[in-house]
């Protein structure tokens, strides 16, 4: 056992020369196309998965939304909303006593009626925020804050896109084109808000674009973070960790508040949200990474809502924050799932049990990628599963060719032990007893001689039909002769028994001569065989057999046993022929025959011993295991 183990072990090492340089250009070619962005799209679209799958989390009863629909701009029957329906709207939330309202609306422009009476209520609510747009899209369109607000109360909703139209980050705070440090809405309306906790923004010690309550500290986004390569991290950025639910956060519309249709425990000490949730306002955002009935279509003020309840469930809650390892990490874990796949190849021939393998490879792989993500870190999903995949199912076709390279040679090594073994069997046996004639008998008449000439010459012709039969037969015959076939796929000791009838019967003039004769064939554990081991297990018995013939001189007993002894497999063939003093004795007898036998011992992992008999005489035994083996399989 030991030592097939460590023959598969150097023939490992001997492929992994070949192996390992196609494994490693993979690796190296998969870390190249993450370094070039190729895989990003891929990397992003797996994390809004992951999102997504999480499992669903409780509503966030300290935020409502109030959304201004169709049918509330039916009522008021004007859009824009005027300033008069606004106005009314803060009074009567401020009635109910929220920490702090925002206004997500545009209000940089008078909408009359009401404008008056608007600025009278801006200046009278001092837990307001409203918005401004600090930074330029695309087009370079922004627009300003109401002008009647100071500064504190306002707050920027630049929202950052992704190259696919998605939105995965928010930036909490940037600079204007003046070079003022500015705070985005989401952020002023948690900072109200905690303040009310007693709890108030701070700077990170070493870092200038650090954002702090207490404790937690806001992880930023870097222009590589997670799966993205060379991002713009201008301000200070993180990563979205949008609440996993259908419907996160409880939500009226204007009319619900005029008409007094709202639980006043949903706004009191609450954070207010008004926003525009109606088509036309265009006011949405394309997500994939939240569970949504709009196809990942959600309004701006529910981004804002997701935005400012990471920031006070962080806070107050530990809720996790995304977080990413650093790029040697992450690369580092690219590189281990690339080696593994690399070791499956090479340590497993069977194509079925690969794909098993790297299935389970991958279901584990993604239960960590989801496993982590749950508790707010996100590393590599997409590259590693890439490596794992090219470094197993696709260099296992670059080995599967070097296998059938290795086949071919061995069907030639075959070719030619059949060759030699038929040639051993017959014509190399007939002249060594023509030879022991020849010397025992000085008068040895030409005729004899010429008969067992004839035998031997025929016998060399028969090699070549002999060998020609076994290379174009089904693999599961054996050849004794141009008219004795035997099926290898019979159970082994009904083959075994054919085994030596036949010899007997074509050498009946010797072994009829032998009483008595012990013969036992039993069934015999064959599972773990192969057809080329039963082969060779077959002619193991006849070679055992013709060197009772050649050498055992005066037998008169012989026992061939075939059969299971103490959870072995036996073959043993006992005659009471020639005596011999001591093991040394037998050396004489040690050919080419004996070489064979030794390596089929080695091959089963069994034992083959020749040793001499009571009283007198040789035994000639081979065993191993009967016991299953499931690794056979590999």
């Amino acid at each position: 056992m030991k030592s097939k183990i460590w023959e598969k072990i150097k023939f490992k090492n001997n492929s992994w020369h070949i192996g390992i340089m196609p494994g490693l250009i993979a690796i190296i070619f998969i870390t190249t196309l993450r370094l070039s962005g190729t895989l990003q799209f891929l990397e992003l679209a797996l994390f809004d998965k992951l999102l997504r799958l999480r499992p669903q989390e409780p509503i966030d009863e300290r935020i409502l939304i109030i959304g201004i629909n169709e049918s509330d701009i039916r009522s008021v029957k004007a859009y824009p909303i005027p300033d008069q329906s606004i106005a009314a709207l803060l009074q009567k939330i401020n009635t109910y006593q929220p920490a702090v309202i925002g206004l997500d609306i545009i209000r940089d422009l008078p909408q009359e009626p009401g404008h008056t009476e608007l600025i009278k209520t801006f200046k009278e609510t001092k837990n307001l925020i409203a918005v401004e747009k600090l930074l330029g899209d695309i087009s370079g369109f922004t627009f300003n804050p109401p002008p009647d607000l100071p500064g504190e109360q306002i707050g920027f909703t630049d929202a950052l896109i992704d190259t696919d139209g998605k939105q995965r980050r928010s930036l909490l705070a940037a600079s204007n084109s003046k070079g003022d440090w500015k705070f985005s809405f989401s952020l002023k309306l948690a900072q109200v808000y905690l303040k009310t906790k007693n709890i108030d923004i701070e700077n990170v010690n070493g870092d200038a674009y650090g954002i702090r309550f207490n404790s937690t500290i806001f992880p930023r986004f870097h222009s590589n973070s997670g799966g993205y390569i060379q991002a713009d991290d201008a301000g200070s950025q993180i990563l979205i960790n949008f609440r996993s639910r259908y419907q996160p956060f409880r939500a009226v519309s204007l009319t619900d508040i005029q008409n007094s249709n709202v639980n006043p425990d949903w706004i009191r000490g609450k954070i207010v949200l008004i926003g525009m949730t109606n088509p036309s306002a265009k006011d949405y955002r394309i997500l994939s990474a939240i569970k949504s009935k709009n196809s990942g279509i959600i309004y701006g003020v529910e981004v804002q809502a997701h935005e400012i309840s990471q920031l006070i469930s962080a806070v107050l809650d530990q809720r996790p924050l995304i977080k990413v390892w650093a790029d040697l990490w992450e690369y580092l874990w690219i590189i281990i799932w690339g080696i593994l796949g690399l070791s499956l190849c090479l340590c497993i021939r069977n194509p079925l049990i690969i794909f098993i393998y790297i299935g389970i490879a991958s279901i584990f792989l993604f239960t960590i990628c989801y496993g982590l993500i749950n508790i707010g870190l996100w590393i590599p999903l997409f590259p590693c599963f890439l490596s794992l995949l090219f470094n197993s199912i696709g260099l296992a076709a670059f080995y599967r060719y070097e296998e059938a390279l290795c086949y071919r040679i061995q069907d030639r090594q075959l070719v030619i032990e059949q060759t030699f073994d038929a040639i051993h069997s017959y014509p190399l046996q007939t002249l060594s007893l023509i030879l022991r004639e020849v010397q025992s008998r000085e008068n040895l008449s030409p005729q004899e001689f010429t008969l067992k000439l004839k035998q031997l010459n025929k016998e060399l012709r028969d090699v070549y039909d002999l060998v020609k039969r076994e290379s174009i037969s089904e693999l599961n015959n054996l050849y004794f002769s141009q008219n004795q076939r035997l099926d290898l796929s019979q159970p082994l000791y009904d083959v075994l028994f054919e085994v030596y009838f036949n010899f007997t019967e074509n050498n009946s003039s010797y072994f009829n001569k032998i009483h008595p004769k012990v013969i036992k064939f039993e069934p015999m554990n064959d599972s773990n065989l192969t057809i080329e081991q039963k082969r060779s297990l077959c002619r193991f018995l006849e070679e055992a057999l013709r060197n009772v013939e050649k050498y055992a001189h005066g037998t008169t007993r012989l026992d061939v046993i075939c059969t299971q002894e103490d959870g072995k497999n036996v073959i043993r063939v006992a005659d009471n022929g020639l005596k011999f003093e001591r093991m040394a004795d037998l050396s004489s007898y040690s050919g080419f025959g004996t070489k064979l036998a030794k390596n089929l011992a080695k091959q089963l992992e069994g034992e083959f011993k020749r040793y001499p008999n009571s009283p007198k005489g040789i035994v000639c035994q081979l065993t191993w295991s009967a016991k299953k083996r499931w690794f056979w399989l590999f």
